[in-house]
């Protein structure tokens, strides 16, 4: 019997049989989703490893060679450099900068916060702002470091809801304070005023400072957390429900096209009353 050809794929059928991916669809696929897995994390480990080499680089130089790792090890085991008999130990320890400059940041710290180091700080500041360009430099760099680092209450703790860019469209916003001196006292409304930071899409760091009326701002259960994270995707994570159950924007508008809105469900009755 003469072999049977495999049926050829009709080009005008509308339902064609679905071909089975090949190995190399396969090995693509699994290529793909392990570098998603290993990509962030190598790519983070990269940068931490080059971010202690570096801090490693600059304040090694400042340390004397005799508190050095590999100085410190031959001298432990009792290797002079000096000795012809002895090879002494090269090693490369990462990270001993960084530890160094943590404990002299601890130190300096501590020593600012009491009386003598205030006053040399004062002393050294008075020094700095006699120069015009070097001061201009130094309070700018203090005033973003003091915003960035200083430890302090008034923080965004609350997110909230308001109308913007006009009535009817919702923002997502921070509270940062209560409005307080002049702008307090200057505003039109005589209820209470809340300073909001609005952040924009996808970088959350910009955005615009708006004094809201308490009563026009609505308060939100999901924490800052959670709505920075909203922000940053533009909307396609949103934050865990109370049940604990997460609610995808697909999910979300499925349900709400499930709905059946409460004018069409009341015309059945109303027909059915009217035939009776």
């Amino acid at each position: 019997m003469a072999k049977q050809q495999p049926p050829q794929d009709n080009p005008l059928d509308p339902h064609p049989q679905p071909r089975r991916p090949g190995w190399f669809s396969g090995l693509r696929a699994s290529f793909l989703t392990g570098l998603v897995v290993v990509g962030p994390v190598a790519v983070t480990i990269w940068l931490i490893w080059t971010v202690i080499g570096w801090v490693d680089g600059v304040v090694m130089p400042f340390v004397p060679g005799a508190y050095h790792p590999d100085a410190i090890i031959n001298r432990y085991f009792g290797c002079n450099a000096a000795d012809p008999a002895c090879d002494p130990i090269k090693v490369n320890i990462r990270g001993v900068g960084v530890v160094v400059f943590l404990l002299f940041t601890i130190l300096v710290g501590w020593l600012a916060k009491g009386f003598l180091g205030r006053s040399i700080l004062r002393w050294a500041e008075s020094m700095v702002d006699r120069m015009p360009i070097v001061r201009s430099v130094y309070n700018g760099l203090k005033q973003i470091a003091e915003t960035v680092f200083a430890q302090t209450e008034t923080n965004f703790d609350t997110a909230c809801l308001l109308q913007y860019p006009r009535e009817g469209i919702w923002a997502i916003a921070f509270i940062s304070t209560k409005a307080k001196g002049e702008v307090a006292a200057k505003t039109p409304y005589g209820d209470e005023m809340l300073s909001v930071f609005l952040p924009t899409t996808p970088n959350p760091t910009s955005g615009f400072l708006l004094f809201v009326p308490k009563k026009d701002v609505i308060l939100l259960d999901m924490s800052v957390e959670d709505a920075a994270k909203l922000v940053i995707s533009a909307g396609l994570v949103y934050p865990n429900n109370k049940e604990g159950k997460g609610v995808s924007p697909p999910a979300l508008a499925a349900s709400m096209a499930n709905e059946t809105p409460p004018a069409a469900a009341k015309k059945p009755e109303e027909t059915e009353q009217g035939t009776v």
